[in-house]
């Protein structure tokens, strides 16, 4: 059976997540680290904005009255309000057969596990293509795009790939619990009129895990658990417990310092 490392993080602020899964996506795209699976949280609660995002779609005086962070992840996508959630990252080599393909195909591959663990939980998901943007909004979970998973039709996991470094990199998040529609608060809009109408069109378009359950309560640990399952079941791959090794987390020192919790890098576009 192959090997992939597991590194199970406690809660962490965003820049440090970020530089962590770089530094990731860099040792293994080299060969000198495993693939790697991380579960990991966010402490206190981030606004994360795609690689490409416009910074002005996040009101970052709202941001810091609510106490919460920004980061701009070095994946694409819209941005999303990390609060309550279990995260997951997947760093492959470029030439690993889950990564084969294009981006969307390799996109659905991974999500397979996800699936497999939603259904450990109980949980009746899906995968399916989606062919057209229903909103050009700054919001990621308003609409689910590619391979996205949802729950009756409402978007229960995004999840963003980027490749670089030799490198591939898939992180996602599965929301467990409280009101998605929070992130209207730390965006920018013209009026409350708009604020409000972005945070009932979230609130209907998206789901948490709590709601898919039918009001069932799942706990961090259960439920990266659960994903841990699908990924080694379905992959047929022995996940062995670690941690970063002193180069990795020196390289995610760095990126922290210089790039991630540095304002101008939030506020570059």
């Amino acid at each position: 059976m192959r090997q992939w490392r597991l590194i199970y993080d406690h809660p962490l602020p965003g820049a440090a997540n970020m530089a962590i899964d770089e530094a990731l996506l860099e040792a293994v795209g080299a060969g000198t680290s495993p693939p790697t699976l991380r579960f990991y949280g966010w402490d206190p609660a981030c606004l994360s904005l795609g690689y490409g995002q416009f910074s002005r779609d996040a009101d970052l005086d709202r941001l810091a009255a609510f106490g919460w962070d920004c980061v701009r992840r070095p994946t694409g996508g819209r941005a999303i309000l990390h609060a309550d959630e279990l995260t997951y990252s997947l760093a492959l080599t470029a030439d690993h057969p889950l990564a084969a393909g294009d981006v969307v195909v390799s996109y659905q591959r991974i999500s397979q596990a996800l699936l497999v663990g939603l259904e450990w939980l109980g949980a009746q998901a899906h995968s399916d293509l989606q062919t057209e943007k229903q909103t050009s909004g700054p919001i990621c979970f308003e609409v689910p795009s590619h391979y996205e998973i949802t729950v009756n039709g409402r978007k229960l996991i995004g999840s963003a790939q980027v490749r670089r470094h030799q490198g591939v990199l898939q992180h996602g998040s599965l929301p467990l619990h409280g009101d998605l529609g929070r992130i209207a608060d730390a965006l920018a809009f013209a009026d409350d009129t708009g604020r409000e109408a972005a945070r009932a069109a979230v609130r209907a378009r998206a789901i948490t895990l709590f709601e898919a359950l039918g009001g069932k309560v799942v706990e961090w640990a259960a439920a990266a658990a659960a994903m841990q399952q699908g990924f080694s079941n379905l992959f047929d791959v022995e996940l062995v417990p670690g941690g970063l090794t002193d180069s990795e987390q020196s390289r995610a020192n760095e990126l922290y310092g210089s790039r991630y919790a540095n304002p101008e890098w939030v506020t570059r576009r």
